[in-house]
């Protein structure tokens, strides 16, 4: 529990999508310092150290206390291998909560990302009630473009931040 919120856990086929824990460090500095990954995850595409990567776990379980959801770890179900992040979040320059994933390298192409968004996207539709989600992605950032469209997500409006061009999509929760 952190302050009042409980931080769920929620399971898929494969996937375990928890609240990041003091062990996750050095495998999520693992993701973070590789540019492969980075290179689409930040507006900088900058990798991080270590010191950098603990802020940024500690800003993931800080949003759970702030806003009462957040960004799961995830990890491979029948192994416990950790594989990256994904889950919710609202910044203050977006009109929305935003739909967040980043695994690590080895597990592209494996169907993890719309596994776990998947998972993320019923939270907010049916715990959160959210009216819709967004997703954020770089225009140069072909492979989430295709996994934002996968999970259903239009299009919807392109932005620019600290000089990256950006395509947002939109995904608006179903009629009952």
């Amino acid at each position: 529990m952190i302050g009042n919120v409980l931080i769920p856990t929620l399971e898929t086929e494969r996937l375990i999508l928890r609240p990041f824990v003091l062990e996750d460090l050095d495998p999520f500095f693992a993701i973070v310092s590789n540019p492969q990954v980075m290179g689409n995850a930040t507006y900088s595409g900058q990798t991080m150290d270590r010191s950098q990567t603990f802020n940024w776990l500690c800003m993931m379980l800080g949003h759970w206390h702030l806003r009462g959801f957040g960004i799961w770890a995830v990890e491979i179900k029948d192994s416990g291998q950790f594989i990256g992040r994904i889950g919710l979040q609202y910044l203050d320059w977006f009109d929305d909560v935003e739909l967040v994933w980043m695994l690590a390298d080895s597990a592209w192409g494996k169907g993890y990302g719309a596994e776990g968004a998947r998972a993320a996207i019923d939270f907010a539709f049916g715990f959160l009630q959210l009216p819709a989600v967004t997703a954020v992605i770089r225009l140069d950032n072909e492979p989430s473009q295709k996994l934002a469209k996968r999970l259903g997500m239009l299009p919807d409006r392109k932005l620019e931040r600290e000089g990256v061009k950006f395509e947002e999509y939109r995904l608006k929760k179903p009629l009952d």
